[in-house]
């Protein structure tokens, strides 16, 4: 009777042993998206404690860029660095923006050197094993942007479709895969900066090119020459925080903010704004202190 008992028990054991090693030790199946932000506070892991750490590509105008005053100095604006520092002051954290290519982005928030990145970056599926998506906080558009002496030449974006042309995209961005999508006969070349597209485009050494609209346009009214002449289709339309993966209490907590953000009118405030100053005295890219 009691090798029975101790068989039955040792059974029980073994089977709850194996339930639990079925849900993984790191399995995390709190519903963080019900709590409210201040039930999330105290449940926030960061990089570094105390401090929400965001990483930034500040070549992408109106949404991160360095304005510059009358004194020549440079500050960096956009309405993503605004809307990271909403974020950080809803979470009660201090904001610490580290500025580096777009690439570096996507590399630095995968191997969660940073909290969150703010790039203008599309909810883009492929991304999705380097980042969690927060909700989206802006809606935009794609475009095929050339010169005004070369628009006449593109009248769908099928015209671009030669390989004779030579198609310029941000490297590892979305438009990149645009114009892979929509223009694989042409020579698509990937720079890491917009800026080095525009002077590309300007120069003639390209012939078009593949950026977000609200970008192209806030180009255009610095550089007349410039013509944003054709909408690209894109189902992911719109514009995410990325967040570091597996972080289920900071990415509900970035949702939250940015509904605050989108509900109190900042992020319309924070858009206009940031519109206002990309028509003004800029610097696109990285300055000489950073490498």
């Amino acid at each position: 009777m009691k090798k029975w008992i101790a068989l039955t028990l040792a059974l029980v054991l073994a089977l709850s042993l194996f339930a639990g090693c079925g849900k993984g030790a790191d399995a995390d199946e709190t519903d963080y998206a019900s709590m409210s932000i201040e039930e999330l506070k105290p449940l926030l892991k960061t990089v570094t404690d105390g401090k929400l750490t965001v990483a930034t590509s500040p070549d992408f105008a109106p949404y991160e860029f360095y304005s510059i005053d009358e004194n020549e100095n440079p500050t960096l604006a956009g309405f993503d660095i605004a809307l990271a520092q909403y974020i950080a002051d809803y979470l009660g954290l201090e904001l610490e923006i580290i500025p580096m290519d777009f690439d570096g982005t996507l590399s630095e928030l995968s191997a969660k050197k940073v909290d969150l990145a703010l790039s203008g970056y599309s909810p883009d599926p492929a991304r999705e094993d380097k980042m969690d998506f927060s909700d989206i906080y802006y809606v935009g558009g794609q475009s095929f942007v050339t010169v005004q002496d070369k628009a006449d030449s593109f009248s769908t974006l099928a015209d671009a479709n030669k390989a004779e042309y030579q198609i310029g995209a941000q490297l590892g961005s979305i438009q990149a895969d645009l114009a892979k999508e929509n223009t694989p006969d042409a020579d698509i070349v990937e720079l890491s900066k917009v800026t080095d597209i525009i002077a590309e485009l300007l120069s003639g050494k390209l012939d078009g090119a593949f950026i977000e609209t609200v970008v192209a346009e806030a180009y255009a009214k610095n550089y007349p020459e410039l013509r944003v002449k054709l909408d690209v289709p894109y189902e992911q339309e719109g514009s995410v925080v990325g967040v570091s993966k597996d972080n289920g209490a900071l990415l509900a907590a970035v949702n939250l903010a940015i509904a605050a953000a989108k509900e109190d009118g900042s992020m319309d405030k924070f858009v206009a704004e940031a519109n206002t100053l990309a028509e003004g005295n800029t610097y696109e890219g990285l300055l000489d202190n950073q490498g």
